[in-house]
């Protein structure tokens, strides 16, 4: 933390910059008044991390019995898988321009409301009106979730910028739990509410509901939010051209490539080690264990990337992890099927990694918010071939060696675009330039 709050000292003292210290910016009633707003902010941020996946993840746990009830093709079902990329490709390009019209914080607790109906909306649309009505209310709650991945960083970096890492890793933490918990939990609820897949997947927005109480109290007093750093003499006050910065690129691209691993080991781990052997029920444990790796690994990683010069060193270290593991799927996936699940669970950490990068490679919150939705819509449509392609090599090989090939291949480019993205320069210089 000592290399972040040099940072923030010397960004203080900037011609034209904000003050960083509540104190110094307001009186003593002021300052209480700014202390519990942050208060409520960390609770905010926590609890919204926790509902960007139960609605992608609580699905994949009912997928069986949502198709069998709705009569879902498996075509359509596989189209359904590929939704959630799409949606935050598509919808997370407005977060940045509904950001500067109604403020982060005004968004971020719409998108929690949009995830909440859209929950609740669609398990019993799909049983009144069919697949249709259940990709909508699908939708609408992807829309949330997509806006609120983009507005992130930027109310972290708006809140807390000296604690970008400590926060940034605080919500990546909260998210995987969330991921987890959904996929681990959702089956058993559902038998405990009576076997109906309808109010498995619709309790799930009670937690989206309780996320929004947060936000509301701070969207109506807008004052306590702190002021967004003025731009210093020379930096350019209107949007930046984000598509000329090399930094931006690389990011979108460690982005894209980090989820497409992300989404194939979600997607297929489970089927490698039942085709190697291993019994369902050891299958899906596996699975848990590389998703709940990234509960403690996702609030590290980013604490000790703020502290680092160059983040690429990270960027290795969990790039040899992830070909170790490939390794070993194709070695000997049976045998080693434990380290194998722990070292990929590892490995899938870049994206907490990939977060903290949009935080740190922008100088000015609306910096973040354009990185931030470039990064991640550019990313997210790079991420969506991966897991349809698996599926194509593996049923026309008859097994696992070519999807394992592909895997292993696109894990070097995302470790040599994460080392470029991990330079220690901001894409308002280059694009400035």
């Amino acid at each position: 933390m000592a290399r972040e709050e040099t940072r923030t000292r010397k960004s203080a003292t900037v011609p034209g910059s904000a003050a960083t210290d509540p104190q110094e910016a307001v009186g003593p009633e002021g300052a209480a008044t700014r202390a519990w707003a942050t208060r409520l902010v960390v609770v905010g941020i926590v609890l919204s991390a926790l509902n960007l996946r139960p609605a992608i993840t609580s699905l994949g746990a009912l997928l069986e019995e949502v198709r069998d009830g709705l009569g879902m093709s498996g075509s359509v079902a596989g189209l359904l898988t590929s939704v959630p990329p799409l949606c935050f490709a598509v919808f997370g390009v407005m977060a940045p321009r509904l950001a500067r019209r109604f403020g982060p914080g005004a968004v971020v607790c719409a998108g929690m409301a949009a995830i909440a109906a859209g929950l609740l909306i669609r398990p019993y649309a799909g049983e009144t009106v069919g697949t249709a009505g259940f990709l909508a209310g699908s939708a609408l709650a992807l829309m949330g979730i997509a806006v609120s991945n983009v507005l992130m960083p930027v109310i972290v970096k708006r809140w807390f910028p000296d604690r970008v890492g400590s926060m940034t890793g605080l919500y990546s933490m909260a998210l995987a739990l969330g991921t987890s918990a959904a996929a681990a939990v959702t089956v058993p609820m559902t038998k405990a509410l009576g076997g109906s897949w309808q109010s498995g997947l619709a309790v799930w927005a009670i937690l989206a509901a309780a996320a929004v109480l947060p936000w509301v109290p701070l969207v109506r007093d807008r004052g306590t939010a702190p002021a967004e750093r003025a731009p210093a003499r020379g930096e350019p006050s209107a949007p930046l051209r984000i598509t000329r910065s090399r930094t931006a690129w690389a990011l979108a691209v460690f982005f894209g490539l980090q989820a497409t691993a992300a989404y194939i080991t979600m997607g297929w781990m489970a089927q490698i080690f039942r085709d190697a052997g291993v019994s369902a029920g050891t299958a899906g444990l596996l699975l848990a264990v590389t998703m709940v790796m990234g509960v403690p690994l996702a609030f590290v990683i980013p604490r000790i990337a703020t502290r680092l010069p160059h983040q690429g060193p990270i960027v290795i270290a969990l790039g040899v992890c992830g070909l170790a593991g490939y390794a070993g799927l194709y070695l000997a996936p049976a045998g080693g099927a434990w380290a194998w699940a722990v070292l990929l669970g590892v490995s899938n950490c870049a994206f907490p990694l990939a977060l903290t990068l949009v935080g740190m490679r922008a100088r000015t919150g609306a910096g973040v918010a354009q990185l931030s939705a470039f990064a991640q819509s550019t990313g997210y449509l790079i991420s969506i071939p991966g897991p349809l392609l698996v599926g194509v090599l593996y049923q026309h090989s008859g097994g696992w060696g070519l999807p394992i090939a592909l895997m292993t291949g696109l894990m070097i480019p995302q470790m040599l675009v994460g080392v470029l993205a991990g330079r220690n320069r901001t894409v308002e210089d280059e694009a400035a330039r």
